[in-house]
């Protein structure tokens, strides 16, 4: 942010009326709050925003917020729960307060993100091929070869442009002080992308004097990035590639974003039904007969996307692509095995990483992370569960994980018998006291603990999209941001210089 407008916003006078009928008992807590540096006193980039929540007030805010919950409902944006083998579809909750992140703070993310990725695409090229890192000790071999998501099949394929993330989503907090720090990363097959966009559109329909006073970075040209990416890696570097998304099917928790990206991107949506495989090549059947498919963006997990190299039982993907991909006729967005990068067990040594190929320090830190499979974290997370938070390495959507405060005797003595049981399968960290955002929770502005979810594009050059998934814990005091176990989610809003 410039000196010049810094100066402008700190000028604002914020009405009263904001401390009075919105933020009436908005307690700060102890937590990096994103808005407030005090008691009704907004951070200068939120100041513009306050003003237009002050003359709404609660009436006017309360049918913003009605407006927004019925786009949601009549556009048909939704996910579904899967509890107990029923799954319930929901309408995607979304907050209208939004997020809003200055340029200075969006550029040291930038930095680090791409710092990110690039390291991870160098890991995987590495342990795939030459496996120097393993050779130098930087990690243990065994915590690669007993990885869940280690692809032995793989070892010596080339794939195009040796990149194997091209879509990834890291999951970033903010600790007590306003620090980023990186959560986790998710490199196979990031969903909620379409959930970023969908609230910017949104959010533009019922609340469009909102933007007026902020210059906003747009969102709006994540699909063609993203088509632009799918496209670079083409076999054979065709001009023109017929490019198709590769979906489970409806009952997929995330069809809605497959449905919405393909869409949005121009391209065949399909299942594992309309391809075949013939001589190595990949073909989609149509109604004109069968056409070849040069680049696939699979939202199809490893486990399910070849009957024939994988999961035998699997009804979802394709007999015969794996070995259409080994020998170069199609490429796959991602590749096969980046799981290995986001396994939780492999997170805590990104660090490392970056040291080792980039010869840089790590921009954004991780949260402090502990190995049950070295003795002395083990002894540490045993002693200290009712302050920790315990992970499965290969869960998501905050399933098979244990919450130490808000945990009970029987649900951590069941996970000190896991962790004995098998100290390859967690990590545990501390808990990190989310940063909190105002939501709109009964009729006022209540601070709700929030994440950030930024979508990092890697093909010709590596993009960043100025935004995100603002995910927020909508339960009073929960720290669990997934939408699966309760969450929702606000726009989020980068401002350019």
């Amino acid at each position: 942010m410039s000196s010049a407008w810094a100066a402008y916003m700190t000028s604002l006078s914020v009405p009263a009326a904001l401390n009075e009928a919105l933020t009436r008992d908005y307690s700060l807590g102890s937590a990096y709050d994103e808005m407030f540096m005090r008691p009704g006193e907004p951070r200068p980039h939120y100041q513009p925003l306050a003003r237009q929540l002050a003359q709404l007030g609660p009436e006017g805010f309360r049918h913003i917020k009605a407006m927004t919950d019925l786009s949601m409902l009549q556009d048909g944006v939704g996910f579904t729960v899967y509890r107990q083998e029923e799954g319930i579809e929901r309408v995607w909750p979304m907050d209208p307060v939004p997020r809003i992140i200055p340029a200075d703070e969006w550029s040291h993310i930038e930095k680090g993100l791409i710092q990110r990725i690039v390291t991870l695409n160098l890991f995987l090229k590495d342990i795939y091929h030459e496996q120097f890192i393993l050779r130098d000790r930087i990690i243990d071999p065994k915590l690669i070869y007993e990885g869940e998501y280690f692809r032995r099949e793989f070892m010596g394929v080339r794939v195009p442009r040796d990149i194997y993330i091209h879509i990834c989503g890291t999951d970033l907090v903010r600790d007590v002080d306003g620090r980023y720090l990186v959560l986790e990363d998710n490199g196979r097959t990031p969903s909620g992308v379409s959930y970023m966009l969908t609230n910017r559109q949104v959010l533009k329909r019922v609340w469009p004097q909102a933007f007026e006073p902020l210059h906003v970075r747009s969102t709006d040209d994540y699909p063609a990035a993203l088509l632009d990416v799918l496209r670079y890696i083409a076999p054979g570097g065709r001009a023109d590639p017929t490019v198709v998304l590769l979906s489970p099917g409806i009952y997929n928790s995330a069809y809605f974003e497959h449905t919405f990206l393909a869409q949005r991107m121009g391209i065949e949506l399909v299942e594992g039904r309309d391809l075949l495989v013939d001589q190595n090549r990949v073909y989609m059947r149509t109604t004109r007969g069968l056409a070849r498919v040069d680049v696939i963006y699979r939202r199809i997990d490893d486990d399910f996307l070849d009957p024939l190299t994988f999961r035998p039982d699997s009804i979802l993907g394709v007999p015969g692509l794996v070995n259409a991909y080994r020998s170069g006729q199609v490429a796959l967005a991602n590749g096969v095995g980046t799981g290995i990068a986001d396994d939780k067990g492999i997170y805590p040594f990104v660090p490392d990483m970056i040291r080792y190929y980039l010869k840089q320090d790590p921009i954004l830190p991780n949260v402090e992370t502990y190995r049950p499979l070295i003795r002395s974290h083990l002894d540490h997370i045993l002693a200290n569960l009712e302050n920790m938070v315990v992970k499965t390495v290969n869960e998501s959507g905050g399933y098979g994980m244990l919450v130490g405060p808000a945990s009970t005797a029987k649900q951590r003595e069941e996970f000190r018998s896991h962790l004995r049981a098998r100290p390859r399968e967690f990590i545990a960290q501390p808990v990190i006291q989310l940063s909190t955002h105002p939501t709109f929770v009964e009729g006022k502005l209540e601070g709700r603990h929030v994440d950030l979810r930024p979508f990092v594009l890697c093909g010709e050059k590596v993009v960043v999209v100025p935004g995100g998934l603002t995910r927020v814990a909508l339960p009073r005091g929960s720290l669990v941001v997934n939408s699966s176990q309760g969450g929702g989610s606000k726009d989020t809003w980068v401002l350019s210089e």
